[in-house]
């Protein structure tokens, strides 16, 4: 399929702000893609991340999407039920997704997906700047598996490329950080830091996502289990 054909679709779902081009640049992966045509074009379609969680293979679902003129036509279950098929086919263990709002959150939930894990949103006013050192792509991948929780998605495979796009990646005494202008930052590691990293960065105040209770991520096994991961915290919104 045609990127101009994905670039369509996800444009009158989502709008472009740059994501798209960014997304193709780093993580997009053609054989990770499933879309359902009509009329020579995407009427739904939804692209995958790979990811990994304790020996498992897992799909990280994102930018699932149905044009506008194709909605309430139940082009999503169908689109959903085919990836449950395919994911199935190609040995992954299962699908990790994270809804927009509560509604979507009701939709998946009537697919199969339940949540899992939980995060929460940790707001915080700057205090003493510590000390933060800018890291690489690969470092915080590296780093990120260490100070994962038990349970923790791996994501890596072009999703770090991708976020580094939108955010600085940082590592401290402690902790790990992908520091993002207009969303919760993923901190793991030493929490209570949170003050001096808002300090070190010279904002005001700031909201950081650390691993709680709070729903957050959905997951679907391809076969019938209880294992399900324990954390997912990188969504690329």
């Amino acid at each position: 399929m045609k990127r101009t054909m994905w670039k369509t679709l996800w444009g009158a779902c989502f709008g472009d702000d740059g994501w798209i081009g960014s997304f193709f640049r780093t993580a997009f992966r053609e054989e990770n893609t499933l879309a359902i045509l009509r009329g020579g074009s995407i009427a739904a379609g939804l692209a995958w991340m790979d990811t990994a969680c304790e020996g498992r293979k897992l799909a990280y679902l994102y930018a699932v999407a149905t044009a506008p003129e194709y909605r309430h036509q139940g082009l999503c279950r169908e689109l959903m039920a085919k990836t449950q098929d395919v994911l199935t086919e190609r040995g992954y263990g299962g699908s990790v997704l994270v809804p927009a709002d509560e509604g979507l959150r009701q939709m998946y939930a009537a697919m199969g997906y339940r949540n899992f894990g939980g995060v929460r949103n940790l707001t915080a006013a700057a205090g003493k700047p510590v000390l933060l050192q800018e890291v690489t792509p690969e470092e915080y991948a590296a780093l990120r598996r260490k100070y994962l929780p038990a349970g923790g998605i791996i994501q890596e495979a072009g999703a770090i490329e991708y976020l580094a796009e939108s955010a600085k990646l940082y590592a401290g005494d402690g902790f790990l950080l992908a520091a993002t202008e207009d969303a919760p930052m993923e901190l793991l590691g030493d929490a209570s830091q949170a003050s001096g990293i808002l300090g070190a960065l010279g904002k005001v105040q700031g909201t950081f996502r650390i691993p709680g209770t709070e729903a957050f991520a959905m997951f679907r096994p391809t076969r019938t289990n209880t294992w399900a991961p324990g954390y997912f915290g990188l969504d690329f919104a």
